[in-house]
């Protein structure tokens, strides 16, 4: 009894400073006090019954210190391995300020990786000073990665680094044991239904495989033995076995180290075949001209694999008949049979064969070969009289088309028609004349000829025709009312009947029948030794429904007649049809039916409309075990009452067009056999060859549902799955096959680039299974099937997963060209294993040995993929550079590097010399000339450029042909404003030579035109500036010049001239003086209006009344007359004085003359004396004269006006004071 808990403590080391307590069986916990700062103790906790106190824990702690983290274990090693345990030694790290409380050995199990799950392999309590420890209960043969985790007071803890271990191998543990044993024809399959589980393989699994030993019970034969060296395969088929015979069988699991134990010994018996052996003493004998008898004995009982049911005899003409024919002899006792019906004195190949219940054995061999006796001949063929005279005739014919035997000689006899029957001229010839010519005949009689042929048994059968002894003779008339009576048509033959025409005067000889076949056969020739009496034939060897057109030709003794007209189409009646269903496949469906698939008879075989199917099915008597599979012998059977009794069958029909058809409602754990045959109106083929399935044991019907792939990294994928629904499963489901489809499709790539098939075989009933070992970033499409004792499934819908990106492989290729002094051009290819979307490259490259004291790495990032070189150009003469490159997808990849060195290369050519640089308007021309050419002749050359803005050599021009020493460059190809260096550098097999001393800087600047220069557009601008200042006056000026013209209405003007004087202050004194204008002859302008004339400023009379009195005040407007004389100038003098009616609002000319001061002054004082008229006009007609008033307004900014009054005189013109006067 549990009583309850004894602690105590102790300073660490200090046993006499131990304190103890006892604690009762409900108190987990004890709060210690009074105990000294900072000072390490030993606590021990037991547990208590009445026999005293049980295992003692401890720990150390310091008071005062709270415990922390514990250090990770350091220096694991690990020995003593053995199959099932390992020994791990270490050193503790930092405890924490505590004791450890307990270790734990986690593991990786398997494949060894990040992405495998950390499992705990073991865990050890109280044993804070453990050094090492060992690991029990380990898989034999497994790899295993482990780590050490210890664990203080408080629930945290380290890890020690990795370390790998290796398993023992041991052999397997358990015995294979197969579920059932399937017997097919000459071989027996086994099935294994559950193999090893991978824990069971207590090895490598490349090394894991099968044995099999078998032997046969009724004889001490020795024991075979056959390996499978495939630990997943399921099933193993042994050949060679003899058939119908019993044998028992084991097998046994076996791995590199050694083989597990046997399985329970399984007996089963092949099954019924064909006989494996033909009839033996196979013997031929003729006793007649159409007989021959046969004889032979049994086929050896060892080699009739079942019971014979009887015996077949092949036999056909040697070099005459193409397919043999056969005769059947009914049971197994009948060793003899009198072939009949044989054509005379004809070779036969003859050969017998056994059959039983599966069909045809082996026919014998080699054939024997025999001939009928002889017997009379036949009659000759083609009797023809090619030569007819008046007296004389001759005959021609061909051998008998059946010989019956040697042909020895010939007979012809002839007589006169008209004299008596027995009256004949006989003549004999040898065998090999094939004409007579019969002479001293009677003009113009008929004659009768008959020819006949000899043989050793006599004369035969003779051939008689009619001829006429005459010279009229001409070719006959084609043969007419050709006819086919449907009622003679069968399926294989029918009757065509004809009416001969005309003879020509001879006697037709023979006809000729040809036969075409509908719809596009060719006329083949039938017959053409149709006999001359005959006017009708049987056309035989016909296909069954099928059409044909037929036609008819004589022939006599001038020739062939026209074919005559065509039949019309005539159609074979349909027969049974020539072919079973092919490829008959019985498979079990579920536990108490049977699928049957086949595919239809060649059209050509159908022999007319097939209306459907009939499945014959029995169930067999023997019971031998059962089996998953149907399997298919391989010689067919002749005729299904041949082999077995029909009364023995069920039979069920199925439509013509249907290739499947489920047998359902059989028995459980019973054999059927099962036959096809194909029907039309007319009847059944031959029966398909049998075909036996075991009904009990059925694959699943249905595949796995709600399929789901899930990736868990760049190299595994997840898949989960329903098991398919329980009323679908056919048994017991054993395990499951994910199929793998691997694309290989990247994102970019739209076309399948490869397919390829991986299959997981899950031999337990589990529905997830982790796919590893992937290609990362592939696209995977995954189907699932379950399997039980009887097979397979269907497969799944494939479900599609990726997995995730991983970093690539190294870049496939490194490569440099174009090496110089200072610059190479690198290259590099994609990764071979892109493992994701490449985002760049990295390309490193550094100088194996420092550079003048100084090391530089330089790192070059590309973006994209599409960049696969980098041209480098600061390298340094004659050094050897480190170039590395490596991919990027989400991570970089491996490096692939590889060392490079600066030219100029061994055997390259020296450098050219002579370098001359001059410039032109268009380029820069270099000229050099050649210098060294090293080992090899000099290929070409290049130039290299150095720009002021950059400061480094680089390739500028290539490719220069060998024989140049000039090189032009564009100035468009260069840079403005910078200033460039040259050099060439020749070029040979070796690669880049020394290149030669750089040419002076030049500048690429251009000698622009003066017109470019910055003076030009300064002058351009100033001088746009003046001219737009003088335009701007003068518009200006034009404008004061309008709004000074003044004039008057209603009032008389004087005539006297006045002269005005302006003296305002620092105003220079002005004169308006008078101008005299010839004015053109009229005024009158197209619409009937006139422009006034521009009067003269001298013309014009002021006074004091006609001043406004308000200079601000109102404008004051008064009509001015005016007389015009008549017109007489040109057009070209009145230009001048055209009048413009704007005026200026305001001028310092209208201020003064607004002014009343100005105007009382004493210069004005001059009201009374007669003026001059400035300006006289006379009239051109009275008609023209009119009154014209015009006012004239001066205004100034203040708004003030001035109107001058007063009426002109008589053939004077207003003056307008203006500015325009004023200039």
């Amino acid at each position: 009894f549990f009583s309850g808990y004894q602690i105590s403590w102790e300073v660490y080391g200090r046993n006499e400073s131990r304190r103890a307590r006892t604690l009762p069986n409900t108190t987990p916990e004890y709060n210690n006090t009074g105990l000294s700062s900072l000072t390490t103790y030993t606590i021990e906790v037991a547990a208590v019954t009445a026999k005293g106190s049980g295992w003692v824990t401890s720990s150390t702690i310091s008071s005062g210190v709270p415990p922390e983290l514990p250090g990770a274990p350091s220096n694991l090693v690990i020995s003593n391995i053995s199959p099932r345990s390992a020994t791990l030694q270490f050193r503790p790290g930092y405890d924490g300020k505590t004791s450890i409380s307990k270790w734990i050995v986690e593991g990786q199990v398997g494949v060894l990786g990040d992405e495998e799950e950390w499992v705990s392999l073991h865990e050890v309590e109280n044993e804070p000073d453990a050094q090492m420890l060992e690991v029990p209960n380990l898989t034999p043969y497994t790899h295993y990665s482990t780590w050490d985790r210890n664990i203080t007071l408080e629930p945290t803890w380290s890890f020690l680094g990795l370390s790998c271990l290796l398993c023992t191998k041991q052999s397997p543990e358990g015995a294979q044991r197969p579920l059932a044993i399937i017997l097919q024809e000459y071989c027996l399959v086994f099935v294994v239904c559950q193999p090893l589980p991978d824990t069971q393989y207590n090895g490598n699994p490349e090394s894991v495989g099968y044995r099999i030993k078998f032997w046969r019970v009724d004889l001490q034969s020795p024991t075979l033995m056959k390996v499978v060296n495939d630990r997943l395969e399921r099933e193993y088929t042994i050949e060679d076995l003899e058939e119908w015979t019993e044998y028992e069988l084991q097998i046994q699991a076996f791995n590199a180290i050694g083989a597990g134990p046997w399985s329970e010994v399984v007996r089963g018996r092949t099954r019924e075949s064909v006989p494996s052996a033909p009839p033996e003493n196979v013997s031929a004998e003729a006793v007649s001209s159409t007989q021959i008898l046969l004889t032979w004995t049994a086929v050896p009982e060892s080699e009739q694999n079942g019971l014979v049911l009887g015996y077949k005899i092949l036999f056909k003409a040697k070099d005459l008949d193409s397919e043999p024919k056969s005769q059947i002899v009914r049971g197994n006792h009948t060793q003899s049979f009198l072939l009949s019906g044989l054509r005379k004195y004809v070779l036969y190949e003859i050969q017998v064969l056994a059959f039983t219940r599966i069909g045809d054995g082996v026919a014998s061999s080699p054939a024997v070969i025999e001939r009928t006796k002889d017997d009379a001949p036949g009659p000759p063929v083609r009797l023809v009289f090619p030569e007819v005279r008046l007296t004389s005739v001759r005959i021609v014919w061909q051998p008998p088309e059946e010989p019956n035997g040697i042909i020895l000689g010939y007979q012809i006899a002839y007589r006169l028609a008209s004299s008596s029957p027995n009256k004949f001229t006989t003549v004999e010839v040898g065998s090999t004349v094939r004409q007579f010519t019969a002479t001293d005949l009677t003009p113009e009689s008929a004659y009768i000829f008959r020819t006949s042929a000899k043989t050793r048994q006599g004369w035969g059968e003779p051939l008689e025709a009619t001829v006429i002894t005459t010279e009229k003779r001409e070719r006959p008339a084609p043969p007419r009312q050709l006819m086919t009576p449907q009622s003679d048509v069968s399926s294989r033959s029918l009757l065509l009947k004809w009416v001969p025409g005309s003879d020509g005067s001879s006697p037709i000889r023979y006809f000729t029948v040809q036969v075409r076949e509908l719809p596009n056969g060719d006329w083949q020739t039938y017959s053409s030794s149709i006999s001359h009496e005959a006017t009708s034939c049987i056309i035989e060897s016909l296909n069954p429904f099928t059409s044909y057109k037929l036609r008819v030709k004589a022939t006599n003794d001038i020739g062939d007649s026209d074919f005559s007209v065509e039949t019309e189409a005539v159609t074979t009646l349909q027969d049974v049809p020539g072919e079973p269903p092919s490829s008959v496949l019985v498979t079990p469906h579920t536990t108490s039916s049977v699928l049957v698939q086949w595919q239809p008879p060649k059209v050509e075989s159908l022999n007319g409309l097939l209306l459907g199917y009939r499945i014959y099915y029995r169930e067999l008597d023997y019971d031998t075990g059962s089996g998953t599979e149907s399997k298919t012998i391989q010689n067919p059977s002749a005729l299904r009452a041949e082999l077995t009794p029909q009364s023995s069958f069920k039979t069920v029909n199925s439509s013509s067009a249907l290739t499947t058809y489920e047998l359902t409602q059989l028995k459980k754990y019973k054999r059927y056999e099962v036959l096809m045959t194909a029907y039309n109106i007319i009847g059944e083929s031959p029966t398909s060859t049998p075909v036996e399935v075991f009904v009990g044991e059925a694959a699943p019907a249905l595949a796995p549902q709600n399929i789901q792939v899930n990736s868990l990294s760049a190299s595994q994928l997840e898949l989960t799955w329903d098991p398919p629904p329980a009323d679908s499963q056919n048994g017991n489901i054993q395990g499951y096959k994910a199929i793998l489809l691997f694309l290989l499709i990247y994102y970019w790539e739209s076309d399948i680039q490869n397919d390829t098939e991986k299959v997981k075989v899950l031999f337990l009933p589990e529905t997830t299974v982790r796919l590893k070992n992937l290609t990362s970033h592939t696209r995977y499409m995954v189907c699932i099937s379950a399997f039980n004792a009887a097979g397979d499934g269907p497969r799944s819908s494939p479900s599609q997963g990726r997995t995730h990106q991983a970093a690539p492989s190294a870049p496939s290729f490194l490569a440099f060209s174009e090496i110089t002094c200072t610059t190479l051009n690198v290259s590099w290819g994609e990764p071979t294993a892109a493992n994701g979307v490449l985002q760049g490259y990295r390309v490193v490259y550094e100088p194996l040995a420092p550079v003048q004291g100084v090391s530089k790495v330089v790192t070059v990032d590309i973006k994209g993929n599409w960049q696969r070189w980098l041209k480098v150009r600061d390298l340094t003469k004659g050094m050897t550079y480190l170039f590395r490159v490596q991919a990027r997808t989400i991570t970089y990849g491996p490096e692939l590097q590889a060392n490079v060195t600066a030219g100029p290369a061994e055997g390259s050519p020296g450098s050219p010399q002579e370098i001359l640089v001059t410039k032109s308007a268009s380029g820069l021309t270099l000229q050099w000339t050649e210098g060294d050419s090293g080992e090899k002749p000099t290929t070409g050359y290049i130039i290299e450029a150095r720009p002021s803005d950059e400061g480094l050599w680089d390739m500028f021009v290539k490719d220069i042909p060998r024989s140049a020493t000039s090189y032009t460059v564009g100035l468009d190809k260069l840079k403005q404003g910078v200033t460039y260096e040259f050099r060439v550098v020749a070029v040979n097999e070796f690669g880049y030579g020394e290149p030669s001393v750089p040419s002076v800087a030049v500048s690429a600047q251009t000698e622009a035109p003066f017109y470019e220069e910055w003076w030009f557009l300064l002058v351009m601008a100033l001088s746009s500036l003046i001219l737009i200042l003088l335009v701007v006056f003068a518009l200006v000026l034009h404008g004061q010049s309008k709004k000074y013209k003044n004039c008057s209405t209603g009032k008389t003007i004087s005539n006297v001239e006045e002269s005005v004087t302006l003296d305002n202050g620092g105003f220079t004194a002005l004169e308006l003086n008078s101008r005299h204008l010839n004015i053109k002859s009229t005024f009158s302008k197209k619409n009937g209006t006139r422009s006034p004339p521009r009067p003269s400023p001298g013309g014009l009379h002021y006074s004091d009344e006609d001043i406004c009195n308000k200079y601000n005040g109102a404008v004051l407007t008064e009509g001015l007359g005016l007389n015009e004389k008549p017109l007489e100038m040109s057009e070209s003098e009145a230009t001048d004085s055209d009048y413009e009616d704007e005026l200026p609002k305001h001028s310092f000319v209208n201020h003064y003359m607004s002014d009343p001061t100005y105007y009382n002054s004493w210069k004005r004082q001059q009201k009374g004396v007669k003026h001059p008229a400035s300006y006289r006009y006379e009239e051109c007609a009275a008609s023209e004269t009119e009154p014209y008033f015009q006012t004239v307004i001066t205004t100034q900014s203040s708004g003030g006006v001035y109107t001058p009054t007063g009426q002109p005189a008589p053939g004077s013109r207003t003056p307008v004071t203006g500015f325009s006067s004023f200039v």
